[in-house]
C-alpha cells in the first residue's frame, strides 16, 4: 500500500484541477485504509457475533455488557452517553439482559432516581467469553505489526474520535490514567 500523506484539502471537498499521480496514489491509499477498517471490524466482531447468536443476543447486547463490565456501577444516563442510542433501544436491551440474569440494576444511594448497572457472575462470564477471541485477535495483530504498533494504533484510533470528545474517551478507556 502506498504511504498515506496528510492532505490540506478539507474532507469532502474536491478540486476542479486534475489530480497528479501522487494525489491519486494518496487518495487510493486512504480509500484502501478505510476499506481495511471495514474488513477489520467485520472480522473483529465475527467471533463474538457467533457467541451472541448462539445465545440469542446481538451486538447491542455486547456493547452494553462490555461497558457495564468495564465500568461497574455505571448509570443508565452515562451508558446512553457512551453508546449514543435511544433510551428506548437501551431499555429493550437492558430489559433482556436483566431478565436473563446477566445485568443487575441497583438504585442510587444519593439519588434514588439513578439506576446503577452491574454484571452478575453470569454476565461477567459472558463478557469474558466475548472478549477472549477479540483480545487474541488484537494481541496477534499488534505483535505481527512490530514493536511500535500498539502506540501507533492507539494514536490513530484516538485521532479518529471527534476532537471535542477525545479527552473524555481517553479518560473513560483508561479509567482516568494517561494513555
Amino acid at each position: 500500500m502506498a504511504d498515506i500523506k496528510l492532505s490540506t484539502q478539507a474532507p469532502g471537498s474536491y478540486s476542479s484541477a486534475p489530480e497528479s499521480a501522487d494525489e491519486q496514489a494518496e487518495k487510493e491509499a486512504l480509500v484502501q485504509a478505510i476499506e481495511l477498517l471495514f474488513f477489520a471490524y467485520r472480522d473483529f466482531v465475527s467471533d463474538p457475533d457467533a457467541i451472541l447468536e448462539a445465545d440469542g443476543l446481538g451486538r447491542a447486547h455486547h456493547r452494553v455488557v462490555h461497558f457495564v463490565g468495564r465500568n461497574p456501577g455505571i448509570t443508565v444516563a452515562e451508558l446512553l452517553g457512551i453508546l449514543r442510542i435511544t433510551k428506548q433501544s437501551l431499555a429493550r436491551v437492558l430489559r433482556e439482559l436483566i431478565e436473563r440474569g446477566l445485568i443487575e440494576q441497583k438504585t442510587g444511594t444519593r439519588d434514588r432516581r439513578q439506576r446503577h448497572l452491574h454484571l452478575t457472575p453470569q454476565g461477567a462470564g459472558l463478557e469474558r467469553r466475548l472478549a477472549v477471541p477479540q483480545h487474541a485477535r488484537v494481541a496477534k495483530a499488534i505483535a505481527d505489526a512490530g514493536p511500535d504498533a500498539a502506540e501507533t494504533w492507539k494514536k490513530i484510533l484516538i485521532n479518529l474520535v471527534n476532537e471535542d470528545e477525545r479527552a473524555a474517551v481517553e479518560t473513560l478507556i483508561t479509567n482516568g490514567e494517561v494513555l
